[in-house]
């Protein structure tokens, strides 16, 4: 195989990849940004690739249709820069790092929500701008906040991210709740399934983590919120078109939740409508930092080549990181044709 790689790769990791056939790395972040379908073209024709290894380059139909791919490799848990209904219909197998960020997420969730709950932005507002100058005790008396500490959490979509974020949130002893129709099986005894009605009205937090589906867009709506406690948190660090916009902007601006903390927005960078969501007093946003470590690199690489390795070497074609299992019966009929 010939393989151009735009993912960050170190060079142990490249070295592995070349047990498959030639590796060409022109990765995106020295660029600035990730590559345009025009730009991902012209480099597959140069390199002559016929395997892409991508994080967030734009793979749409033009590049599948151009390039004679063996597969696609997506260093990310969501392949959405990637067309994969193009792929499989050319029989391309693209595969993803599920759950690569779960310990980058789950450390910023948990920071964030202290930084709300203890009110530490406004503190170091306060500081920074020369307001300390009555009594010792002034802001003890102005910044008292709460204590994560036995927070009852409900997280909405319990895959490797969420699971993760709970398993650093019980470290806090907070008791964790979540809505997930597709697990069978608590993870942990201590883990109680609820309906998403239930999350809502009995979580002090609510935490999402759900994919972008047809089924999930638009799901975290009016009703939802209206459910919620008065006091309670609303975190999103999954994706915002979960989230019903204006509902959320309602429920924020007329103060019938607590507060909100997100990482993901409806238009990146935000339009208006998103930063008069950012603006309101009680949001805590973040500029979609929620998986931008450095050691998620090395996570994404290291599951990565592992598929790669079970795809090629020992032939297992039930990986859970093969995004579009409806591919297999084509490459079965074009390994008969041959």
């Amino acid at each position: 195989m010939n393989m151009l790689v735009t993912a960050p790769y170190s060079n142990e990791a490249l070295q592995q990849l070349e047990r498959y056939g030639t590796v060409h790395f022109r990765p995106w972040k020295p660029h600035g940004r990730a590559f345009h379908s025009d730009e991902l073209i012209r480099l597959l024709q140069e390199t002559g690739a016929d395997a892409l290894i991508t994080e967030h380059d734009h793979v749409d139909a033009s590049v599948i249709e151009t390039a004679n791919l063996k597969f696609i490799g997506v260093c990310r848990g969501t392949p959405s820069n990637v067309d994969v209904a193009a792929a499989t219909r050319r029989g391309i197998p693209v595969f993803n790092t599920p759950a690569r960020n779960a310990q980058a997420v789950a450390e910023l969730v948990t920071a964030a929500l202290i930084v709300f709950l203890r009110k530490m932005r406004e503190g170091e507002a306060w500081l920074k701008s020369g307001q300390w100058k009555q009594d010792a005790h002034e802001s003890y008396l102005y910044f008292r906040g709460h204590e994560l500490c036995g927070r009852t959490v409900g997280m909405v979509g319990f895959g490797g991210v969420g699971q993760r974020v709970a398993a650093v949130l019980s470290g806090f002893d907070c008791k964790i709740q979540y809505y997930d129709p597709y697990l069978k099986q608590p993870p942990k005894p201590e883990y109680v399934p609820l309906s998403l009605e239930d999350i809502f009205s009995t979580s002090d937090i609510v935490s999402i983590h759900l994919p972008v589906t047809a089924e999930t867009t638009g799901s975290i709506n009016e009703r939802l919120f209206g459910m919620m406690k008065p006091d309670a948190i609303f975190v999103n660090s999954a994706r915002a078109s979960v989230v019903q916009r204006d509902a959320l902007y309602s429920a924020l601006k007329e103060r019938r939740i607590g507060g909100a903390i997100l990482d993901v927005f409806y238009n990146e960078p935000p339009d208006a409508s998103d930063y008069e969501l950012i603006s309101l007093p009680n949001v805590y946003a973040t500029p979609h930092i929620a998986g931008a470590s450095f050691e998620v690199d090395g996570y994404s690489v290291k599951i990565m080549n592992d598929v790669l390795k079970e795809w090629f070497v020992h032939g297992n074609r039930s990986i859970r990181q093969l995004v579009n299992p409806s591919v297999l019966p084509l490459l079965e009929s074009q390994q008969t044709a041959l």
